[in-house]
């Protein structure tokens, strides 16, 4: 998914504050041009429609700046709100047009029903919900899927067992535990816990 957005080129001698009582959110660009950073304001409406539909760290922007000669894809790295408002104060911008790799979180997506789950009585557990992965920018993907479909209780699926489309990357640990199909609870373990329960109680 890619969304835009267009913003004004700020004076950094002007109080934040100011901006956000005349509606504008203050908001910075990096990675166009080195390590240098340019100040922006964008129009609170259109900051907030831009936060309810782009996923930081993950969706493309195009950002358009009509006073300066670049225009160019950018993902929001950062949001920053008020802490107890609710209210935008602040975004952070990066490009990606001149690198060749970028750093994002995607959503996992379990598809199937676990034949643990299905013919044994298991419990799907799902330990990680997104992953963080390494990938040219123009091949971002929305969500990584996985199949656990042949899942057996007693069995789990690692980062490194991913098949992840080519030219993309997991920089996570590779050993950490995505999803695993947990036995299910016998009588015998109810009771022991009710047990403890009741002796816990009577203590």
């Amino acid at each position: 998914m890619e969304l835009s957005i267009e913003c004004q080129k700020r004076d950094g001698s002007v109080n934040p504050r100011a901006l956000r009582r005349e509606g504008q959110i203050p908001a910075v660009l990096y990675g166009h041009d080195g390590d240098a950073s340019v100040s922006l304001t964008v129009d609170q409406r259109s900051a907030e429609r831009l936060v309810r539909s782009a996923s930081i760290n993950n969706t493309l922007i195009s950002v358009n700046v009509p006073e300066m000669p670049w225009n160019g894809q950018a993902l929001l790295r950062e949001v920053q709100t008020h802490p107890w408002k609710d209210q935008l104060y602040h975004l952070s911008f990066f490009s990606i047009a001149s690198q060749s790799s970028v750093d994002v979180v995607v959503s996992i997506n379990y598809v199937g029903t676990a034949k643990g789950v299905k013919d044994e009585g298991g419990t799907l557990d799902i330990m990680v919900s997104e992953l963080a992965i390494r990938c040219a920018p123009g091949a971002i993907p929305e969500t990584v899927e996985i199949d656990v479909s042949d899942l057996a209780v007693g069995e789990n699926l690692h980062i490194s067992d991913l098949k992840l489309p080519a030219g993309v990357e997991a920089i996570a640990d590779t050993d950490k535990t995505l999803v695993n199909v947990a036995a299910p609870r016998t009588a015998t373990s109810e009771e022991s816990t009710d047990a403890a329960v009741v002796e816990t109680a009577a203590e």
